[in-house]
């Protein structure tokens, strides 16, 4: 059962239960009009007061499940726009190869984060259940020493201080061979490009190399280390990235994904046409869509992601932050 058909389960459940306490207060309401009984009037009241509060946190509790499917239609909405040729190169590489190495990059509020949750809610087979190690290296920012960015993956993976990197490699090759794995190593940016390239050589290589010999035999598993760049430097750096997938190409050489662009006029237009109803936007004619997409486009300057992600959820009644948040 989906996470929205549980949603809708028990907002139809609750729906019931209220209306029955409605009927029972109005029984209760009549039957107190009409009795001549202090005491039982006074018991009476007592019975609707009570009833009145059970309706009040009925409709607290649908109130936050309507919100709920609300942010969800949103989400799922949202989860379609843009980002396609991004998109289109991930999917052309994880469905030829289990194993593999992303670069996400792109300017700040560009969306990097939501693209990553993208693709890996959409794309990334078992991914409820995988194994999820993030690190984020702003925490090793502009230090010049590199044993510090080992430390930061020897706390990701769960193994203390002064494990060596042969130990830390072992670590994660053995999830990778009962799970799927996901490496995400977010702001790269805030290495050097010879500490990227340190962890590319030292960490990815070999891991590579061990993990290969395991997906040679089954291919139930996957393994995917993406790096996070929130600046879109990273790019330019004399790092060997791949940017196609050809026959020559090993999981070895990271991919570098097309860089993030803005959401253009068109791309907004031909998506709120489809997406409206999921949206909860009453937008009936063309012209209320082109002034919905100006109006986003302005306060977004010009279709950066985040910005235009944000003004989208607010025209939906929802919050952002719901969004973002969604498992």
């Amino acid at each position: 059962m989906s996470d929205e058909q549980y949603l809708e389960r028990r907002r139809q459940a609750l729906e019931q239960q209220r209306n029955l306490l409605i009927e029972k207060e109005k029984k209760l309401r009549c039957a107190c009009a009409i009795e001549a009984s202090t005491a039982t009037r006074f018991q009476l009241e007592k019975e609707i007061e009570q009833t009145e509060t059970q309706l009040n946190e009925l409709t607290q509790q649908l109130d936050a499940l309507e919100q709920a499917l609300s942010s969800g239609r949103v989400y799922r909405a949202l989860l379609k726009l843009g980002y396609q040729t991004q998109t289109g190169a991930f999917r052309q590489f994880i469905k030829a190869h289990s194993v593999a190495a992303f670069l996400i990059h792109g300017s700040l509020w560009y969306g990097q984060g939501w693209l990553l949750n993208r693709l890996v809610s959409k794309y990334v087979s078992n991914n409820v259940n995988a194994k999820r190690v993030v690190i984020n290296l702003t925490r090793i920012a502009r230090r010049s020493d590199v044993a510090a960015l080992w430390r930061e993956l020897s706390y990701g993976v769960g193994l203390g201080w002064g494990s060596s990197n042969s130990e830390i490699i072992e670590r994660v090759y053995k999830w990778s061979r009962t799970q799927t794995i996901l490496l995400i190593f977010d702001n790269v940016n805030h290495l050097s490009e010879a500490f990227l390239q340190e962890m590319i050589l030292k960490f990815w290589f070999p891991l590579v190399t061990k993990a290969r010999e395991t997906t040679r035999q089954t291919n139930q598993f996957q393994l995917f280390m993406f790096l996070v760049d929130n600046e879109g430097c990273v790019g330019s750096w004399n790092i060997s990235f791949a940017e196609q997938l050809n026959p020559d190409w090993e999981p070895d050489t990271p991919i570098k994904l097309p860089m993030i662009t803005e959401f253009s006029e068109n791309e907004l237009v031909t998506w709120i046409k489809y997406e409206a109803e999921e949206l909860l936007i009453d937008l009936a004619t063309e012209v209320e869509v082109d002034e919905a997409v100006r109006d986003i486009l302005q306060k977004s300057e010009n279709g950066i992601p985040e910005p235009a992600l944000q003004e989208i959820c607010r025209l939906s009644n929802c919050e952002w932050e719901q969004i973002w948040f969604k498992p």
